[in-house]
């Protein structure tokens, strides 16, 4: 299976975007330079978008304008997920965790040091966050507490179908699987970095990373894709 050369693909039921870097808002149509640019982005809605990045730069996007949110932190924050545009979570460096209610942004205690670099939930008490050394935490609504991952490879991405059904993604190749009971590795048939993982479904995912890697499981197998390119991919998302 081969994709077409452009950063949006496009087939019968399944609209995939790969990102290298994200660099702004489109704006009538042309994309607009952001100044800080976030490193990760997630929204409600396209009218209530949060962005991420260095310093503790936290991003707002309301249909019009991005403007910026007091966060409280200089850490690095590296990623963001919510379950509604006032229960949303960003991670990053240090392990840091802040949360937003719809007004403020407040830490929380992750109980690591390490970098967390991904988040993602079923719902808003139902959170991992995966990050450096192998790191997985859990939010059951009221705790983050460390989950047992099985690898000491940095991880950096994590997405699920359910909260019984998730994927982290990271170095050397490393994908878990957690079933609602026990993470497990999986094989990935590469040794490369991976940087984002996305499914629309359990049985239908994609996991991306450097040189134009592209992985999809069938609910079985992971098989790789060619991309043609060659070029470091960082996140992938679809519709």
């Amino acid at each position: 299976m081969k994709f077409n050369k452009k950063s949006l693909v496009r087939g019968t039921t399944l609209t995939l975007i790969f990102s290298f870097l994200f660099l702004g808002s489109a704006d009538a149509g042309n994309w607009v330079w952001q100044n800080p640019t976030p490193s990760m982005v997630w929204g409600s809605s396209g009218s209530d978008v949060f962005g991420v990045g260095w310093s503790g730069t936290i991003l707002h996007y309301d249909g019009n304008a991005w403007t910026r949110m007091a966060s409280g932190t200089t850490e690095y924050l590296i990623g963001v997920w919510g379950s509604s545009g006032s229960d949303v979570f960003a991670v990053g460096s240090s392990g840091t965790i802040l949360h937003y209610n719809g007004s403020t942004w407040t830490p929380m205690v992750s109980g690591t040091a390490n970098n967390l670099t991904g988040v993602w939930g079923s719902s808003g008490s139902d959170v991992f966050a995966v990050g450096d050394g192998g790191t997985i935490l859990h939010y059951n609504g009221s705790t983050w507490r460390p989950m047992v991952s099985g690898t000491v490879n940095n991880l950096t991405g994590v997405w699920g179908s359910s909260g019984s059904d998730v994927f982290a993604v990271g170095w050397s190749g490393t994908i878990l699987h957690y079933d609602g009971n026990a993470w497990i590795r999986m094989a990935s048939g590469t040794t490369k970095q991976l940087n984002g993982v996305w499914g629309s479904s359990g049985s239908n995912v994609f996991a991306v990373g450097p040189q134009g890697t592209i992985l999809h499981y069938n609910g079985s197998t992971w098989i790789p894709l060619d991309s043609g390119e060659g070029i470091s991919l960082s996140g992938v998302w679809g519709s």
